[in-house]
Parts: C-alpha cells; structure tokens; sequence
C-alpha cells in the first residue's frame, strides 16, 4: 500500500511541477513582451546576443546542415534507385529539408550551443546574486538580460535555418550531380518545379517558434536556477532536454496546423 501511494505521489508531484513549470514559462513570455515595449531600449544587448546566437552558430549549422544534404542525399539515391526515380532525389531532399529538417536540425544546434550557454549565465548570475544587484541599481533584469536573449534567438534561428536549407540543397547537389553523375538540369528543374514558398516559409515559421521557445525555457531555466554550482548544471541539464523534447513536439503540431 505504501509502494502504491508513493508512486501516486511521485506522478502528482511531477505533474504539479509540469503545470508550475508552463506557468513560469508562459509568465516569462507575457512579462519580457511586457519590457520589450518600455523603455529605456538597450540595442546594444540585443546586438550582442544576435551575434552570438547567429554568427556564433554559424559553422556549426553550416557543417550539419551540409552533411545533413549530403547523407540524405545518398539515402534516397539508393531507396529511389530501387525504383528508378533517382531523379526525385533533388526535390525529396528540398522539400525535407525546407518544411522539417533544418528547422528542428536548427534549433536543436543552437539549443545544445546557446541555450545551454543561456541557462548556465543567468544561473550563475542569480547564484551570484547578481541579478538582485540589478534590482537595487533600478534595472529591471528581465528587461537587461532575459528580452535580447529571446528577441535575438526567435530573428535568428530563422536566418540559420536559410543558412542550413541553402548548404543543404548545395550538399545534395554534390552528391547526386557530381559523386553520382546525375544530370544537373534534371535536379535543378526538378527542385524548382516541386518546392513551393508555402514550403520555405512552412520551415521559417516553426524556426520561429522553436527560437522563441527554447529561448524561454533556458532563460526560465536559469533565471530561477536555485542550490548554487550544482543547481546550474542541473537547470542547464533540464533545459537543453526539456527545449530539444517540445522543439518534437511543437514541430508535430505546426505540421498538422500548416497542413490544414
């Protein structure tokens, strides 16, 4: 009997601290919306964190994106060679990457590379007690440190995500036209005839929402990180998983509501 209730307890527990969690997130959200419109505006920050989430991320979406069209690529070559069809190889590899692969690719790059990094700044700086000093110097820190932070991840993981599609659709082309002797007309017809704007701005919307998602919960994360050194790298740890896991989840949910 004492399993059983313990297990109930444990369940509601977590539930509890699922729903207390979305709360905070969702009252981060309404408050640095809030800041965002007063003044005094700080471009500066979000200078600063733009180049850090969109020129810092740079290469590393340049190189996944790459081998992403690369190994894509040679998969389809070898299912649509099964058939035949090696010539809808361009536009399959296109159309997966444009409406799903490098948004959610994307996003989980800058998740692993700034999210963390996100979590782990305003942790320390809240353990610190940093954060407080910007309360007595009349400095509203959700204004200074959590608004240029989700501004700048929402405008740029969108631009990363040209960034991949483009090197993407450039890695597929070596594969299938140069590695695999395809003809170059064949794939670039082909990929213009089948993909779409609705498809290129598909994948830019949910970039959008992953960057302001996973913006909101590293900054949740470690704005209210609590038990000093320690607490931080758990909050860093909870973050980048919780981000990566509803970056899957929202990415279905856009799909069936852009779809209809």
């Amino acid at each position: 009997m004492q399993r059983v209730v313990g297990m109930i307890s444990n369940i509601g527990e977590r539930i509890l601290n699922f729903i207390e969690g979305l709360g905070g997130v969702i009252t981060l959200y309404i408050n640095t919306l809030v800041w965002t419109l007063r003044p005094p505006y700080r471009w500066w920050n979000l200078v600063v964190q733009m180049d850090e989430i969109g020129v810092g991320s740079l290469f590393i979406v340049l190189l996944t994106g790459t081998f992403t069209g690369m190994v894509f690529s040679e998969q389809s070559n070898y299912a649509f060679g099964l058939f035949g069809a090696q010539g809808l190889t361009g536009p399959t590899v296109a159309l997966s990457l444009t409406r799903e692969l490098s948004p959610v690719l994307t996003a989980l790059m800058v998740t692993g590379r700034n999210g963390s990094a996100m979590t782990t700044e305003l942790g320390t700086m809240r353990v610190t007690e940093q954060i407080d000093a910007l309360h007595t110097m009349a400095v509203n820190p959700i204004q200074y440190l959590v608004a240029p932070r989700v501004i700048g991840a929402t405008l740029m993981v969108p631009a990363l995500t040209m960034v991949f599609n483009v090197v993407g659709v450039i890695g597929s082309y070596l594969v299938t036209v140069i590695v695999g002797g395809q003809s170059a007309g064949t794939f670039i017809s082909g990929t213009q005839y089948r993909v779409d704007p609705e498809d290129i701005w598909s994948g830019i919307i949910k970039a959008t929402v992953f960057g302001l998602v996973l913006a909101l919960i590293s900054c949740y994360k470690g704005f209210y990180a609590t038990g000093g050194s320690k607490g931080v790298g758990r909050a860093t740890t909870e973050a980048v998983v919780l981000s990566s896991v509803s970056i899957f989840i929202i990415d279905y949910i856009l799909t069936l509501l852009l779809l209809i």
